[in-house]
């Protein structure tokens, strides 16, 4: 059965920031951070699970997202904008600790949220986002990762929006051919959301991981000084969201549980 989704509005500093929230105030909170190109609504399963177990969920658009504010310019989406956005989210809706569960772009946010601030989390669930300095190190490193995340390149250049929105977002699209049309069609409705693609790719042009080029040492650059929990599923791709939900979703209840406790 799926939960009713009551949609609302969170200042954060002078930036609002559209959040879905299922389950009853006062409830301990589940926090869900999208990645991109997604937006609030890659958790709807999720939520519809722990709502039924007595959980508070609340999925925001992150900002430049869908139907958040987009702030122009680069510098509003560096990481301790992010974060600070990650705790008002948090404060409104929960008084002590909370769980975060993030996947992509959403768990780069929330490595900087647990590694600032790890008193304020319960748990940290990531799906699909490794370590800030295991991915320094590889971008820095390894001849594989650098070509496996060359694409981030492309998402730093001025052209990025022109060339992801042609043909109707086909180059987007093209990672989401195995899941439904209506989630496709979905995403193309939060990517055509004025400022939207430039609001997701900003956060590709703010970070200082990337990988190297010819004129650019990228990653290479920074210098990092570094109860692992791991699951992996050999059938699932990067969106094992949406591809298998019941193991994402037994997974996460095994490791709150005692959080909720």
């Amino acid at each position: 059965m799926n939960p009713i989704v009551r949609h609302e509005s969170v200042d954060c500093g002078g930036v609002k920031l559209h959040c879905a929230v299922a389950g009853d105030a006062g409830r301990p909170l589940l926090l869900f951070l999208h990645g991109f190109p997604e937006f609030w609504g890659a958790w709807r399963g999720p939520m519809a699970h722990f709502t039924q177990r007595a959980w508070l969920c609340v999925a925001p658009d992150l900002r430049g997202y869908n139907l958040s504010d987009k702030p122009e310019g680069v510098e509003p989406y560096r990481v301790k904008h992010l974060v600070s956005d990650v705790l008002a989210i948090a404060a409104h809706y929960a008084k002590g600790k909370f769980v975060l569960v993030a996947h992509d772009w959403g768990g780069a946010v929330a490595w900087a949220v647990a590694i600032g601030h790890p008193r304020r989390l319960a748990r940290l669930v990531m799906i699909n986002t490794p370590h800030p300095y295991v991915f320094w190190r590889e971008l820095s490193n390894n001849p594989a990762q650098q070509k496996a995340s060359e694409y981030m390149n492309l998402f730093r250049l001025p052209k990025a929006e022109r060339v992801l929105s042609e043909n109707g977002y086909a180059r987007l699209l093209s990672s989401f051919m195995h899941l439904d049309e209506a989630w496709r069609a979905e995403l193309v409705a939060a990517w055509s959301q004025s400022g939207a693609l430039t609001g997701g790719l900003n956060y590709y042009r703010a970070s200082p991981l990337y990988p190297p080029t010819a004129d650019d040492p990228g990653a290479k650059k920074l210098r990092f000084e570094a109860k692992d929990f791991m699951v992996r599923s050999p059938d699932a791709s990067h969106w094992i969201v949406h591809e298998q939900p019941d193991l994402v979703c037994s997974e996460i209840e095994k490791f709150v549980r005692e959080a909720h406790g």
